[in-house]
């Protein structure tokens, strides 16, 4: 039997809550689980600070149920986690810089959010698989290559440490209720349906916006530093292979693809795939203070466990995702 067709089997049928599901992964997401035979529901509160987009769903409004709502109202994720037998948490306030500025709503989203979402689970639901999208930026600046998932954890900004504070949130729901619980960390994920509107959400997405613009892409200092990427197709997989896998429970797991990019490589094959061009400038203070460096991580871990293999290269996602947004860059810009 296929990996395709295993997990169709796995999901059909089955009802899957997509928290943040009208944002960027967590659209991606739904789809797919739409695809896989699932019941969906997604539950998002459309924050304008956030990258939720009716028109991420708008061909499977159909296929799925839609609830309005924050994760902060505990009374309306208790309502949405009732019979589900999977929940992808994936709504977060995601912003690095948003989250020096405005720490307070980043710890009610990030941290007491998902608290609510464990919460609401434990009373209501305790049997409920929950997949908790982390970040690679939880472990700040590289303390050696590559990155695996016992990498200690220095993050350098309050978006990064209340994602490393929430996941240890699941993880402790998980050892100590005996719940179903795993973490998956992204990196640098690009795609279609991502915003595209503001740095905000990530470089690499901010920059296919200037591209499709046809505008300048700013490129700090010499862009040696190294990131890893990966197509959304790819996270979303990897997403669905921690929800079907009882291997996944109480585990966390670094999903990226084999290989790095530097920034500069990174701009240059966006320039080559989608339009615009590249400048270069030095580093803005603010940025500079929550730079990384390089960041090159191990993907040995969700291979062996999940059996979780990237399958796009960068050239093939970008071309990908410039096809998806030309003819509706008006509903993204």
């Amino acid at each position: 039997m296929s990996a395709a067709a295993s997990r169709a089997s796995d999901l059909r049928g089955k009802n899957v809550l997509v928290t943040g599901g009208l944002g960027f992964i967590g659209s991606n997401l739904a789809r797919r689980c739409v695809e896989l035979g699932a019941k969906v529901t997604v539950y998002d509160c459309l924050d304008p600070r956030s990258g939720g987009n009716m028109f991420n769903i708008h061909d499977i409004e159909a296929d799925i149920d839609i609830v309005l709502n924050d994760i902060r109202n505990f009374e309306g994720i208790s309502a949405a986690v009732r019979k589900q037998d999977v929940l992808f948490s994936c709504a977060a306030y995601t912003s690095h810089p948003n989250s020096m500025t405005d720490p307070i709503v980043d710890i009610e989203v990030n941290c007491k959010g998902v608290m609510h979402v464990l919460e609401a689970a434990r009373r209501f639901n305790p049997g409920v698989k929950i997949v908790q999208v982390g970040t690679s930026t939880q472990i700040g600046r590289m303390r050696h290559s590559p990155v695996d998932e016992l990498h200690p954890e220095f993050p350098l900004d309050i978006y990064s440490a209340n994602k490393t504070a929430s996941e240890k949130y699941v993880l402790i729901y998980g050892s100590y209720y005996g719940m179903q619980t795993t973490v998956i960390r992204l990196a640098n994920v690009f795609g279609p349906r991502s915003n595209i509107r503001t740095p905000d959400f990530g470089f690499i997405n901010y920059f296919v916006g200037l591209a499709l613009s046809g505008k300048e892409l700013t490129v700090f200092g010499d862009g040696r530093q190294l990131r890893n990427v990966s197509y959304v197709e790819d996270s979303v997989e990897a997403l669905i292979c921690a929800a079907e896998s009882p291997a996944s429970n109480g585990q966390v797991f670094f999903a990226s693809a084999d290989r790095q990019h530097t920034v500069s490589e990174l701009a240059a094959a966006i320039v080559s795939h989608i339009g615009g061009s590249i400048r270069r400038v030095e580093w803005p203070r603010d940025r500079a203070a929550l730079e990384i460096g390089d960041a090159v991580i191990s993907n040995a871990k969700v291979k062996d466990t999940l059996r979780w293999e990237p399958r796009f290269s960068l050239e093939e996602g970008m071309k990908k995702t410039g096809a998806y947004f030309r003819p509706v860059l008006s509903k993204y810009l």
